[in-house]
């Protein structure tokens, strides 16, 4: 069994280059698999090993300068839901396309996951997922707005076409959430940077709101798709149902696959007509070797880039 750990904090990294170095090393160490992205507003991640070492990784991210308080949520995969470590530079570890969103000068207000529920169900709430479209299309917190964003990005541009009236932005409470909640805390920066009085964001998202809220009691609604070679998750964070289109990297059903466009490790219906037949003839490669290696009961590990064709 394989612990998981999504972290993040926005906290000043003076030298981002050193820091990258030097995590690299440590975790390598500690046989770590995963990714975290280093930036100078602070770090962002997701990383996997057996219990021991991944308390050993985490307590040398807890003890480099300002993260001490670093935000951490858990859960456990079969299976190691990462091939590679891998550490990246990034001028933003949540990219939200404006440098003068700075959650380390101007935040909203962090909301304990036992609070939330409260907190959406009052009618003056204005209650915003700050994921993607294709996280909300799997499940999310009911009657939620979603944004139909593609990329975090778009969010900015979102808020402002919908035209809030100076009274919304002084009298309405606004409640944003996203996974493990690095983009609903940055999100609020931009909120209060744009003049909304009252923001609120979920503390540890909805991994957190999982660990702590009873499912009984849950104002969620279908699963939550998680980065990483898993998918999604429960709200008892077991792996969920939904597979991944390994062409488009998007979540699709066992329904989706019933369809003449799916071909496993190549396409799904939402991709096929936009893959080459270049492309879908590296991939098929791709899966043959991933087949193979199964076969001797090893793990695959194919070009670094291959997921981003």
């Amino acid at each position: 069994m394989y612990s998981v750990a999504a972290l993040y904090k926005f906290s000043v990294i003076e030298n981002p280059k050193t820091l990258q170095v030097e995590l690299r090393k440590q975790l390598k160490n500690n046989l770590i698999t995963g990714t975290i992205l280093v930036g100078e507003e602070g770090l962002n991640g997701t990383i996997a090993g057996d219990q021991a070492n991944l308390k050993l990784a985490l307590k040398y991210i807890k003890s480099i300068h300002g993260f001490s308080d670093l935000d951490i949520k858990y859960s456990e995969s079969k299976e190691n839901p990462f091939a590679r470590l891998k550490i990246k530079l990034k001028k933003e570890i949540v990219t939200i396309g404006d440098e003068s969103i700075d959650p380390n000068d101007i935040v909203g207000q962090y909301v304990d996951p036992e609070n939330w529920n409260d907190l959406i169900s009052d009618e003056n709430t204005i209650l915003i997922d700050t994921r993607n479209d294709y996280e909300y299309s799997i499940g999310t917190f009911k009657n939620s707005i979603n944004p139909n964003t593609v990329k975090f990005r778009e969010f900015p541009e979102w808020v402002k076409k919908q035209n809030f009236s100076k009274e919304d932005k002084e009298t309405k409470k606004v409640a944003m959430f996203c996974t493990g909640g690095i983009r609903c805390e940055k999100a609020s920066s931009f909120m209060k940077k744009d003049g909304f009085n009252n923001v609120n964001h979920l503390k540890g998202g909805i991994l957190k709101y999982f660990e702590v809220v009873d499912e009984k009691d849950s104002l969620w609604s279908g699963e939550c798709f998680v980065f990483d070679d898993r998918v999604s998750v429960r709200h008892d964070l077991s792996v969920g149902t939904f597979d991944m289109c390994h062409g488009c990297r998007m979540p699709i059903t066992e329904e989706d696959k019933k369809s003449v466009s799916y071909i496993k490790g190549v396409a799904c219906h939402k991709c096929f007509n936009e893959k080459t037949e270049e492309q879908k003839a590296r991939y098929m490669s791709r899966q043959k070797q991933i087949e193979i290696a199964r076969g001797r009961n090893q793990k695959h590990i194919g070009p670094k880039d291959l997921a981003k064709k």
